[in-house]
C-alpha cells in the first residue's frame, strides 16, 4: 500500500457527540470502519486507507472504468474525514506516511502509540521538538489480521 508525504493539515478530530457535528457521510463511515479496523500498536496511512477503499467491491459488483472500484477520495480525502469524524474511532492510527505525528495532536497521540506498543523512532537530535516519529517499516499494518492471512472477506469493510 502507498500514501503520500503531507496528506492532512492537522486538524484534530471533531466530537461527534457535538450536536453541531453531521450526520456521517458514506465515505466518512467507510474510512473510519477501516480505522476500527486496525490492530493497537498499527497504523495505515491516508494513502493506504485510500487505497482500501479503492480496491472494496462496489455494491453493484461492477468496478468503475478505471478499474479501482469507487472513486470517492484519495489521502487528501481521508485525512479530511479523520479531522472532522474521526475521534469516534482510534485515530491516531490514521497516519501521515513519513511518519510524523499529527501536528497539535503530538502528544495525545504519543500517549496512545506508547500505550499500545506502536513501533517509535527517537527524534533526531536536529529535530526542533525532539517529538520520536512513527517506524513506519514496523508499524504499518496491511491489512491482514496479526499473524494470519489476509481477511477472509478479502479485506472489505462491512
Amino acid at each position: 500500500m502507498s500514501g503520500t508525504g503531507d496528506e492532512t493539515k492537522g486538524e484534530f478530530p471533531a466530537n461527534p457527540e457535538d450536536p453541531e457535528c453531521p450526520e456521517y457521510p458514506e465515505y466518512a463511515e467507510r474510512v473510519l470502519a477501516v480505522a476500527e479496523l486496525i490492530p493497537a500498536g498499527r497504523v495505515m496511512t491516508y494513502g493506504d486507507v485510500a487505497e482500501w477503499l479503492r480496491d472494496e467491491e462496489r455494491p453493484d459488483g461492477l468496478v468503475a472504468k478505471d478499474g479501482g472500484g469507487r472513486r470517492e477520495g484519495g489521502p487528501r480525502q481521508v485525512g479530511r474525514v479523520m479531522a472532522l469524524y474521526g475521534a469516534a474511532v482510534p485515530w491516531w492510527r490514521v497516519v501521515r506516511a513519513d511518519g510524523r505525528l499529527l501536528p497539535g495532536s503530538e502528544l495525545r497521540a504519543l500517549a496512545h502509540y506508547r500505550d499500545e506498543g506502536t513501533p517509535l523512532r527517537t527524534a533526531p537530535h536536529a529535530a526542533e521538538d525532539h517529538i520520536p516519529r512513527l517506524d513506519m517499516r514496523r508499524a504499518r499494518w496491511d491489512g491482514r489480521p496479526e499473524g494470519g492471512d489476509a481477511l477472509p472477506d478479502g479485506g472489505a469493510v462491512p
